[in-house]
């Protein structure tokens, strides 16, 4: 069983911003690779304590035969963690997903080039028990360790019970859970779950539910389990949200952490802060539309900043959603203060210099 780095670890367990990576396509829908590994370069600039490859952000497509392009991504977002020589740890998070022999080859991957831990989707097993699913968990767990992923069904996930957490909890080499549920209460059964299952103090929680950013990192959950109070918190997030703004992600997630260690001095702003957040996520992500125009609003907002071309994506149908970009005007407009577009004008002329195009 691989053990995680002592230093990536810490990390992992005290908690940072981990921004899920696009895939930058050109014109024809081909990989850029230019603007990949830029966008890579990007995400180590802002401060962020690691990114996620291979993810639902970087578009499931990528996996299929005729595009081929999982190993791709892996490697290039490795080559530039490498080159860039970071004083400071960076985790490496490998999205892993489709039944057992799929995963086992996507984490030969990712250990191939240097990931620390895989993202495990359980998406498009919709038919296998809870059973089937802890023991295929524990399996891809014997080979790389493991962050949890709780997929909202509206896209692709499906409802996992407490029953199944409490069971995935216990398995050694699940290191965090990232809760996407999008739902309060199957959020509270994922951390219930971890509470119950006497690991408490062995997973770290990160937030994926893009609509509850601030309200989930503020939050302290605390239960009676066998007559004790435990209290447990979300102590970092996995987001697609944080793959735009991301210098401005930093900076709350930052605030939020002095928040809590100050005893919540200016919690309200951050609770206000909070819900603008979610309004922008809204707009980027489609939420009127069921997310239809999830990852191109993501896109767009990159392309706007220059980091992108274009909000083209593998799938010619996944397009923005009518009204989309107007809502995403709104938002840009609405909270300047929650994007970092002079920071990204300034990164792109440094890595002009640096890198060429």
């Amino acid at each position: 069983m691989n053990e995680l780095d002592e230093k990536i670890g810490k990390l992992l367990s005290t908690g940072t911003v981990i921004p899920a990576h696009p895939l930058a396509l050109n014109q024809h829908r081909k990989i850029d690779t230019a603007k990949q590994r830029r966008l890579t370069r990007y995400y180590m600039a802002c401060g962020t304590g690691g990114v996620a490859v291979g993810v639902h952000t970087t578009q499931f497509e990528i996996r299929k035969p005729s595009v081929n392009l999982l190993e791709t991504v892996y490697e290039i977002a490795a080559e530039e963690i490498a080159k860039a020589s970071l004083e400071r740890p960076f985790i490496k998070v490998a999205g892993i997903c489709g039944n057992t022999d799929q995963a086992l080859k996507e984490a030969d991957f990712a250990l191939k080039y240097g990931y620390h831990l895989g993202l495990l989707s359980l998406g498009g097993l919709n038919n296998w028990s809870d059973e089937e699913l802890v023991q295929h968990v524990k399996i891809i767990a014997d080979v790389i360790p493991v962050i949890g992923f709780y997929l909202q069904p509206a896209v692709g996930g499906r409802v996992l019970s407490y029953n199944f957490w409490r069971q995935f909890a216990e398995i050694p080499n699940v290191k965090a859970i990232k809760v996407a549920a999008f739902n309060r209460y199957q959020t509270l059964d994922v951390v219930r779950a971890v509470c119950a299952s006497g690991r408490i103090d062995d997973i770290a929680l990160y937030t994926g539910n893009d609509d509850h950013i601030a309200g989930d990192l503020l939050t302290s959950y605390k239960f009676n389990i066998d007559g004790k109070t435990v209290e447990k918190r979300f102590v970092g997030g996995l987001l697609g949200h944080w793959s735009v703004w991301t210098k401005s992600a930093v900076t709350l997630f930052e605030t939020i952490k002095n928040c809590v260690s100050n005893q919540y001095i200016n919690c309200d702003s951050l609770l206000s802060t909070g819900i603008e957040v979610t309004d922008m996520n809204a707009a980027i992500f489609d939420s009127k539309n069921s997310f239809h125009g999830c990852i191109p609003g993501i896109y767009e907002v990159l392309r706007r900043q220059g980091l992108l071309d274009g909000n083209w994506c593998l799938n010619p149908e996944e397009v923005l959603s009518a009204g989309q970009l107007e809502e995403i005007d709104r938002v840009c407009k609405s909270y300047p203060g929650l994007t970092d577009d002079l920071f990204v004008k300034e990164f792109l002329l440094k890595d002009k210099m640096n890198n060429g195009a």
